[in-house]
């Protein structure tokens, strides 16, 4: 089977082969390749040492030399070049305490975590598979490399990734390899919030989101977090199995506040601090799920007041998330109704936020109000007035009405 590779990939692995040495492109950029995907990034995996490999390479960098990583900077692009190892004992349930190199490439592969992920080639060579990683993904099964209970031991993050690699490709765990994450399950408390969160992400912005539930079949989700346990998976999962996927992939809050919604915003919010999740996204999956299920009437005024408490782009995912949250064509025709008059009232320009108020706090000061609280509550009842009735939304008329107590002027 010929692959075909980035020029850059080709001309580090010829090089290595004209200098001694053998070379692979390595790991999930085969795999990915033979399912006709993009890889995200293209490792390569060869019999030189670190040293030697900075010998060859005009431009370096020492990414992982401890572990012999070296990064082979061509084209303004960095592509990750390892030396064969065979690692050590694993302490920490995470790291291998030490590394060896070998010249052996079945010992390198023998160490990685699936057989999928087992798969080395090269032009000169082609396909090596030494662990039956093409049989596996013609079955569509995720398998671990060797001893499935070793595996998960040496690194514990292996077990989420099984269940990741699982909704990415639509692909069943192995048999074997469930019955391990089960056993091994205890040990998700070794791994740090953070690759778990980036984890569970990558997972829920794939194509299969509902596969989140094997978190909460295999036992892991306790040593995920409290919080994160008792998230009422199975609501979520059994309405957003197929929607999920239709969400946009690009925007992680989304996807989380579709998981998150049944949990409410006090435990979402909770949830999303214990994984370490940055504070924008908290943010905006706490308004959604805040607002998803805010029965908002198909009038004017009320769309208007529910656009306010968001930013335009927010507004428009709220509005996705109400529609794929629900089934049947009645809750379609409600939602594009809402979605006309949203439109109507963006083109007409309506008065949505403070910032869009004819009146500033300079004015009000300018009108011998005094600086401090009370600017802020005069502001907030020009702008509930307002939201009310947008054609109000002039300097005079809310100067008029709130400041100097004068009636509006007649229509």
């Amino acid at each position: 089977m010929t692959m075909k590779i980035p020029e850059a990939v080709e001309c580090i692995i010829s090089r290595l082969n004209e200098n001694g040495y053998e070379a692979f492109a390595v790991g999930g950029c085969v795999r990915d390749t033979i399912l006709c995907r993009s890889p995200e990034d293209w490792d390569i995996t060869t019999s030189a040492k670190p040293e030697q490999v900075k010998e060859i390479f005009p431009r370096t960098v020492d990414t992982g030399i401890q572990h012999g990583t070296v990064t082979v900077i061509m084209n303004r692009t960095g592509y990750e070049v390892t030396t064969y190892r065979i690692d050590g004992e694993y302490e920490d349930g995470r790291h291998p305490k030490s590394v060896s190199y070998t010249s052996v490439l079945k010992e390198d592969l023998r160490r990685r975590d699936f057989t999928i992920n087992a798969m080395a080639y090269s032009h000169k060579t082609g396909i090596v598979d030494e662990f039956k990683g093409m049989d596996d993904l013609k079955k569509q099964v995720i398998r671990c490399v060797g001893d499935p209970i070793e595996r998960f031991i040496e690194d514990a993050l292996r077990i989420l990734r099984a269940i990741r690699f699982s909704a990415q490709l639509n692909f069943t765990i192995e048999a074997q390899t469930f019955k391990a994450i089960t056993v091994i399950a205890p040990n998700m408390a070794k791994v740090s919030k953070e690759r778990i969160q980036t984890e569970l992400t990558k997972l829920l912005i794939s194509s299969h989101p509902e596969k989140i539930s094997l978190v909460y079949e295999t036992g892991i989700s306790p040593y995920i977090s409290s919080h994160f346990h008792q998230v009422p998976y199975e609501k979520a999962v059994k309405l957003n199995g197929r929607e999920n996927g239709f969400l946009p992939e690009g925007k992680k809050y989304l996807r989380w506040a579709m998981f998150l919604r049944f949990a409410g915003e006090e435990q979402a919010v909770l949830v999303l601090k214990d994984l370490k999740m940055d504070n924008d996204t908290i943010c905006k999956a706490r308004t959604l799920v805040k607002w998803w299920d805010y029965p908002v009437k198909a009038e004017e005024e009320s769309v208007r007041l529910l656009m306010s408490k968001m930013e335009p782009e927010l507004f428009d995912d709220l509005l996705q998330l109400k529609m794929l949250s629900a089934y049947g064509r009645q809750i379609t025709d409600y939602c594009k109704e809402i979605a006309l008059i949203r439109d109507l009232i963006r083109d007409r320009g309506d008065c949505l936020y403070l910032r869009d108020l004819s009146v500033t706090g300079k004015d009000l000061i300018e009108a011998g109000i005094k600086p401090g609280k009370e600017i802020g509550d005069i502001l907030e009842k020009m702008l509930s007035a307002v939201l009310q009735q947008p054609k109000r939304n002039t300097k005079e008329e809310l100067l008029n009405k709130f400041v100097y107590n004068k009636a509006p002027a007649a229509e």
